[in-house]
């Protein structure tokens, strides 16, 4: 990272004192909108879970969040893939997206929208964004000649192609991407974007936290410094897209049309959500959020988003997916095999959040395996075990243990370095702080010996049971963004009542004497894979 993100407060019950129940701070993200002409990957299931679990955190951390999602609809890939199957458009879209929508469901993605290219609010903001764009002079009709990819709908330099052959041995030329491109001659609008090079280079270097991580930063700063084309904004040979003002024949570029949809769901370029605090992304569109959309953005006199963050991809066994090798992973069945949670869990903690990362069905049981059933849930499933079968169920009370100032200590140092993490976006360190809280609390358990205490000293091993009960409590109210189906399980199990499961919560213990439920495993561990 090349800075902090958002500002990493104290985490004591001081740092809460502003709460008071009322939500004054706002927080809008967004991630892509997904190109629905496939059914959902991994990817979009890595991106979809991350961004939710910062969501969850910012409304954990006091903030009144705008969560925005949801699909790309236009385009000639579109128009195309419904022509192929005999249907309108929008007939093809209908269907397509809601595989999309089911597996956010699925996920427990908590989106305030899920917005679609085609809602009316949208073509309507698009249009209007146009003519801000036109009235400073920024567009003007052309011809376009040049290579365009249908598959990434984008146009690239020739400088940028890659040499290669095809299935007969014949060269061809390649997209950066790999995909193919076609030389494409019509009439466009264009968008100066060669004047905005320089205002580009100021934001980079006013606001170098503005793209992240450092090696995108680093990216986009150079491919700006290179020089500056303008680009082509609208298309005549289909139609499938929204309809350029003014301009019989013209529809929008897919990527205006795409990039907008964040003022839409803002509530417009004068919404009270704009501009939004984080965009993220995958690291193969950041030119069009990190160049492209901020040059629109200066050009309509509009305000910028706040920070653009492009993550990496998620490989299967290292390999990047694709249909053509016949890795692609279906999240729905993954998320179906192994668990929400755990699959919530394993993508979080596993890949480091602005890299790329890989899974295995192994890798997932054995992540999940060593943190969740022999970590947090071993924790709990032991100090409640103890609590039924010595104290009668009931929340024991805080006294004097061995190691119980050390315990608290390290809590305290551990959750501060939880809340920096999780504000500075590097989650994966995050979860590295939750575990590392967990190896204390265990530690802190195994050293004090309860079960030898029960025998000996009652209320002794009533101390410690209450010192590890509270350190377990802290620890999954910290896990409620990843996994927060099975936290709620949890806080359950250790009688935190539903109105005291935000992070302004964090000190406050459990009342003494409660009558805690029977203990049940959350965490149950996994064999092989089948």
């Amino acid at each position: 990272m090349n800075g902090a993100v958002f500002t990493a407060p104290c985490c004591t019950a001081a740092r809460f004192a502003a709460f008071a129940g009322v939500m004054s701070k706002r927080f809008y993200l967004t991630t892509a909108i997904a190109y629905p002409n496939g059914r959902p990957h991994m990817g979009h299931a890595y991106e979809a879970i991350a961004s939710d679990a910062v969501a969850r955190f910012k409304r954990l951390d006091g903030y009144d969040v705008r969560f925005l999602t949801g699909t790309d609809e236009h385009g000639l890939k579109i128009a195309q893939a419904a022509r192929a199957v005999g249907v309108e458009p929008r007939a093809y879209v209908d269907g397509t997206v809601q595989p999309f929508i089911e597996l956010d469901r699925q996920l427990g993605i908590s989106f305030d929208r899920f917005i679609r290219t085609t809602d009316d609010d949208h073509k309507a903001l698009c249009q209007a964004l146009w003519q801000r764009m036109a009235d400073k002079g920024d567009l003007y009709l052309d011809r376009y000649e040049g290579w365009y990819s249908v598959r990434d709908e984008a146009y690239y330099d020739e400088s940028e192609l890659v040499a290669a052959e095809d299935a007969q041995g014949l060269p061809v030329k390649l997209s950066p991407q790999g995909t193919p491109v076609e030389w494409t001659v019509e009439e466009s609008w264009f968008f100066k974007l060669s004047a905005y090079a320089e205002p580009l280079l100021k934001l980079y270097a006013d606001q170098p936290d503005f793209i992240q991580p450092s090696s995108r930063f680093n990216e986009m700063r150079a491919f700006v410094d290179g020089g500056l084309k303008d680009l082509s904004m609208s298309r005549t040979s289909f139609d499938w897209g929204v309809p350029v003002p003014g301009s019989t024949g013209h529809v929008m570029y897919v990527w205006v049309d795409a990039l907008a949809n964040y003022l839409t769901g803002a509530g417009g370029s004068d919404g009270e959500w704009w501009p939004a605090d984080l965009h993220i992304i995958g690291k193969d569109v950041v030119r069009f959020h990190a160049i492209y959309w901020p040059a629109f953005l200066m050009s309509a006199n509009l305000p910028l988003p706040k920070i653009v963050f492009g993550h990496g991809f998620v490989l299967n066994r290292g390999v990047k997916m694709s249909k053509s090798d016949g890795n692609v992973v279906d999240p729905a069945e993954m998320a179906t095999r192994f668990g929400v949670d755990r699959l919530r869990w394993f993508l979080l903690r596993e890949v480091a959040f602005g890299e790329d990362g890989s899974y295995s069905d192994e890798a997932i049981i054995e992540r999940t395996n060593a943190d969740l059933a022999n970590g947090i849930g071993n924790l709990a499933q032991r100090a409640l075990s103890m609590v039924a079968k010595n104290l009668g169920g009931a929340m024991p009370g805080p006294g004097p243990s061995a190691g119980a100032d050390l315990l608290a200590e390290s809590m305290q140092t551990l959750t501060e370095a939880y809340f920096a993490a999780m504000n500075g976006l590097q989650l994966h360190r995050a979860l590295e702080a939750v575990m590392a809280m967990v190896n204390a609390a265990n530690g802190y358990f195994a050293d004090n010996a309860p079960w030898k205490l029960a025998k000996t000293d009652v209320a002794a091993m009533s101390h410690v049971l209450h010192a590890t009960l509270d350190a377990t409590r802290r620890i999954v109210l910290m896990v409620q963004p990843v996994m927060p189906e099975a936290s709620q399980r949890l806080l359950d199990l250790l009688g935190v009542t539903a109105d005291a499961r935000t992070f302004r919560e964090l000190d406050v213990i459990v009342s003494i004497g409660l009558q805690l439920p029977e203990p049940q495993g959350v965490f149950p561990r996994w064999a092989e894979p089948a």
